[in-house]
């Protein structure tokens, strides 16, 4: 009882107020590209440092939850991702957009959210201790390997060619190491240029490779940029809810996905994204719709990019480590009020705690109504603004936002770069998700590799270091099955086929 009452405290007028506005203020920010989910929360942590730490912790859950599920519109509606955890959302939600369905994947990323969520938040509540010793298992060489499955997840990931995925994940990883060395310090490919000191900001390579090619091809089209329906209300509810029902377990699995990655520090939302549309796409039985618009890879995705939310406060408030970066930013804030995080918060702060969880379980909960609203006034309004107006519009915002992420001119230049490249790569069929990819995971990969490598020379045994533990070896093992694993269905498929072609001939002849 202690408990309920403690989450009931989530109920009052001013935690309901500050959960309603944080997701509103979140929504927006995220959905505009370059400003993400960690910004929305640097930006309004000022805010709360007059306020109690459950309300403060209840308004910063609220514009996380939020701007993660913001991120979803400009992936749909202009294959931007708004955040870098909405990367796999443009897969299948802008296809759908193009063909007429943009309300539907809009409906749809909005149900899938909210289920995510609330998954998240329930494992936040009752196995927050457990999953948090988890993320204590995995140490460089159980990071190096998970970033290696991230990246062998193009071979199921890639639209046409896997081998044109792989060579763009490579030019990601090659990106990945401009600038001063994760490990070391060293200083890489920078041509003497003060300029790529600081490597190829995510955020900026991110709105390049998505948002650049895009604006081109609206110059160069004189057709519309979304198919128009007059029939289009904007809110397709009873059919997205018919497509959930559908999807169901894609959405559980997928949401379990994003809460087990999200209790991973570093890993975040992009990943666990990426892994839960794999699995969606491996378990479907016509995998070869998806990329194409496909209803399952819109639910899989956000189901599991909002799961990372609930999830990545578990190893943030029980072990004092950030899951995801602004769950760093939300500690930071807490820390400054004398907040102390342990795995003693679920008791001494009882209280403040359970009070937190109420006010996420509400901005969850919010997510429906807010985003169904927002979204009907984002949708009508890209697809009734003149190209004339949108193509400037989205220009000044991609600048705007990648300007403001480090206040660097720089990054609106390597952005430009970045754009251009990504369109000459995309008309030879390289697309832009493994090259963003390959950046994300390159830091990643090369900071387990490096930190393994000196624990096996120090252990005299570079083999057990990188092989030796279970966790390794079972993650290594799910990676050699994604790399394989499209060849061995497609084999199937073409025995099948034969053997179908077999049977008819069997049957004319008798």
């Amino acid at each position: 009882m202690d408990i309920l009452s403690h989450a009931l405290g989530a109920l009052s007028p001013l935690n309901l107020g500050l959960a309603l506005l944080g997701v509103a203020s979140g929504i927006i920010i995220g959905a505009l590209p370059g400003l993400s989910a960690t910004m929305a929360v640097a930006v309004l942590v000022p805010v709360t440092f007059g306020m109690t730490p459950e309300s403060a912790l209840i308004m910063l859950g609220a514009i996380y939850t939020g701007a993660i599920y913001g991120g979803s519109y400009s992936a749909i509606l202009v294959n931007t991702p708004g955040t870098p955890s909405a990367i796999a959302t443009t897969f299948d939600g802008f296809p759908m957009a193009k063909r007429g369905d943009g309300d539907l994947a809009v409906t749809l990323s909005t149900l899938a959210s909210v289920v995510g969520g609330l998954v998240g938040v329930f494992a936040l509540l009752t196995v927050a201790p457990l999953l948090a010793q988890v993320a204590l298992s995995f140490g460089p060489v159980e990071y190096f390997w998970l970033a290696i499955f991230g990246l062998t997840l193009i071979s199921a990931l890639s639209e046409g060619s896997t081998l044109k995925g792989f060579m763009g994940a490579g030019f990601g990883l090659l990106l990945s190491t401009i600038g001063i060395a994760v490990v070391g310090g060293d200083i890489r490919y920078t041509f003497g240029s003060q300029v790529l000191l600081g490597g190829i900001e995510i955020v900026s390579a991110l709105i390049g490779l998505y948002c650049i090619p895009v604006l081109i091809d609206l110059v160069a089209s004189p057709e519309s940029h979304l198919k128009v329906d007059e029939k289009q209300r904007g809110i397709r509810l009873r059919e997205g809810l018919m497509h959930a029902w559908i999807g169901k377990f894609n959405l559980l699995r997928s949401a379990t996905i994003g809460t087990g990655v999200a209790i991973l520090p570093g890993a975040g939302g992009s990943i666990a994204s990426l892994v839960s549309y794999s699995e969606a796409r491996r378990a479907a039985k016509d995998s070869s719709s998806f990329g194409k618009g496909n209803p399952q890879g819109v639910l899989a995705t956000e189901a599991a990019n909002n799961a990372t939310v609930g999830g990545g406060f578990i190893p943030t408030l029980v072990l004092g480590i950030p899951g995801t970066p602004p769950d760093a930013v939300i500690l930071g804030a807490l820390l400054v009020q004398g907040f102390r995080t342990g795995p003693e918060l679920f008791t001494t702060n009882a209280n403040i705690t359970y009070t937190f969880v109420g006010g996420l379980f509400i901005a969850t909960c919010l997510l429906l109504p807010l985003g169904l609203l927002i979204g009907r006034y984002a949708f009508k309004s890209i697809i009734s603004i003149p190209k004339a107006l949108l193509v400037p519009t989205i220009a000044f915002m991609t600048v705007i936002g990648t300007y403001a992420i480090r206040n660097s001119v720089s990054d609106v230049i390597i952005m430009l770069t970045l754009g251009i490249i990504g369109w000459v790569l995309n008309r030879y069929g390289f697309k832009p998700s493994p090259i963003v990819l390959g950046l994300i995971l390159g830091p990643i990969a090369e900071q387990g590799f490096v930190q393994g490598f000196l624990m096996g020379r120090a252990s005299g045994s570079y083999a057990v270091t990188f092989f030796g533990g279970p966790i390794s070896l079972t993650i290594i093992a799910l990676s050699i099955l994604s790399v394989f694993y499209p060849v061995i269905k497609a084999r199937r498929a073409q025995r099948r086929h034969t053997n179908d072609a077999d049977d008819s001939r069997q049957e004319v002849s008798s």
